[in-house]
């Protein structure tokens, strides 16, 4: 102990106050779920609201202020909360009982189906009717408890880091695009449904960061009714989800790697980083929980491109005179895509995928496979024998509900911050995917001056052993790594660098110098 520091100190007196005033912010929430009649529901839901975020930057600006910049331990194994302890299991327990509710039982938070909000829901009303002009909703809540997390954890975060520019960048990034694009934006929008801008039609829901996977939903037929009935503005939104999949995320994919989104945009991963930054090194690094993350996660990619050409299958026509985009031609479309992609990966990148590309060869051959028996034996509104609302409400619910919400963000203090990121999340899969075989990013190191410290492979929170890549100087390409650089800010010797540079020597893993198994000459010559 001598050697390494000691265990954390007690609470100050101020880390104290400032536990004190959050807490005294979350009472107020807690006294309006026990249906507690506020008499101004405005004024106190920004008391508790300003009480929660004071909270958090007071004790942050104690814990760092007077610190020198740089990366310490702090005894982050001592301290219950963040080591899996007594402390971790009651917040990862209040955490998850508060998601069942949000998801399973909004009733207990207050959301009346006829008349008037009760409980916490009834607290938010104000702030809701300011922004959208409608009622809270118990998403409204959940959307309003989020932003204000990443706001007040994300400045606490930039002063964790603040000696990395490149960390304090990237998160003022994901506050921008929480605060504006998912939370502003999309309520402001709800005051212009019936309006004239939009010729009478009304628009979705839109968190304009989230694209397909994430928002499965976004190409069901209500909701391409509802874009459409918008006139320019809903069509223009209705072609940007499309553009959005199909273009904008594969340039940025290919330039920036996966990082642009997972670590610069999504909400996600913004909680995770900001809120979640205290658990980071729980994430599981060995071989055992890479393979289960890679059959998983790929498994609920599968199964939302099942899932979405199902529903968008059951409300086209068929009938060629009246539409040019009927059943048979979309199917087709998806079998040519599909078809496509395989092909351009087996054809260019399959020395770089080796078992992989096995494995993935028949999981496609199903997919093709079940999309041609659709014609045969599917009915009207039926694909692969069930019908497409069922597959829908199981993926809303396995993935969407219990994995994202209950999973994804409860199990923070016992399994780490990126649990759904790594497990769960399509979107980081299939960008993760474009990273590790097209895209220009990678993690070079250099291995003549790692000391084998291991803060990297203890900070990443995607469970990669970054010092095993460190050692031998090897650059780091893997799907999974979402760039938030973290390794590269608590490296004490400057190894790790985050780059984007040509695709050739990208993934090289014969520039390993351990002085038997490469000619030196052969290499140098070749470079």
């Amino acid at each position: 102990m001598a050697l390494t520091g000691q265990p954390p100190k007690q609470l100050s007196r101020n880390q104290k106050l400032a536990t004190l005033l959050g807490f005294f912010g979350l009472a107020v929430i807690l006294l309006a779920a026990f249906n507690v009649n506020f008499p101004n529901k405005g004024l106190w839901l920004s008391i508790s609201l300003g009480a929660i975020t004071m909270g958090i930057l007071w004790f942050a600006w104690d814990m760092y202020s007077k610190k020198e910049p740089g990366i310490k331990n702090d005894g982050v194994w001592f301290k219950s909360i963040s080591s899996q302890g007594f402390w971790g299991w009651m917040a990862g327990i209040a955490l998850t009982g508060f998601y069942i509710v949000l998801y399973f039982y909004p009733e207990y938070l207050g959301l009346a189906a006829k008349g008037d909000n009760t409980g916490i829901i009834r607290l938010f009303d104000p702030l809701s009717r300011l922004l959208s002009g409608n009622p809270a909703s118990q998403w409204f809540v959940y959307g309003t408890l989020y932003t204000v997390a990443i706001l007040a954890f994300g400045i606490k975060f930039i002063w964790k880091y603040r000696h990395n520019r490149y960390e304090k960048i990237r998160t003022f990034s994901v506050m921008f695009f929480q605060l504006g694009f998912a939370f502003i934006i999309p309520e402001l929008m709800a005051r212009l449904n019936g309006s004239s801008v939009l010729n009478g039609g009304s628009l979705p829901y839109y968190d304009l960061k989230n694209m397909w996977p994430l928002n499965y939903y976004n190409f069901e037929g209500y909701r391409v009714k509802a874009f459409l009935s918008s006139g320019d503005i809903g069509f223009a939104l209705l072609i940007f989800g499309v553009a959005s999949v199909f273009i904008i995320s594969p340039i940025l994919t290919y330039k920036y790697g996966k990082r642009w989104y997972c670590s610069w945009v999504c909400g996600c991963g913004g909680l995770a980083e900001t809120a979640g930054d205290s658990f980071r090194q729980l994430s599981d690094k060995s071989v055992k929980a890479w393979n289960i993350e890679r059959w998983v996660v790929h498994s609920v990619v599968v199964f939302v491109t099942l899932m979405t050409t199902a529903v968008i299958y059951s409300y086209l026509g068929t009938d060629t005179s009246k539409y040019w985009l009927t059943k048979n031609t979309f199917l087709i479309g998806v079998a040519v895509l599909l078809t496509t992609v395989f092909a351009l990966v087996m054809i260019f990148k399959r020395e770089q995928l080796q078992k992989d590309a096995k494995y993935g060869a028949i999981g496609y051959l199903v997919i093709i496979l079940a999309l041609i028996a659709m014609h045969f034996f599917s009915g009207e509104g039926n694909v692969f024998l069930f019908k497409s609302g069922t597959l829908r409400k199981s993926y809303s619910f396995l993935i969407g509900s219990i994995f994202s919400g209950v999973i994804g963000t409860g199990f923070y203090p016992i399994l780490g911050n990126r649990v759904w990121c790594r497990f769960g999340c399509p979107m980081a899969a299939i960008l993760g995917f474009q990273q590790r075989l097209f895209s220009k990013f990678r993690i070079t190191t250099n291995g003549g001056q790692c000391i084998s410290c291991g803060n990297c492979s203890t900070y990443c929170e995607m469970g990669i052993d970054v010092r095993a890549y460190a050692q031998k100087g090897e650059n780091i390409v893997r799907s999974s790594c979402v760039g938030c650089g973290i390794c590269s800010a608590v490296c004490p010797r400057g190894v790790l660098k985050l780059e984007n540079g040509p695709l050739k020597g990208r993934i090289d893993g014969n520039q390993v110098l351990l002085g038997n198994d490469v000619d030196l000459m052969t290499l140098v010559n070749k470079n």
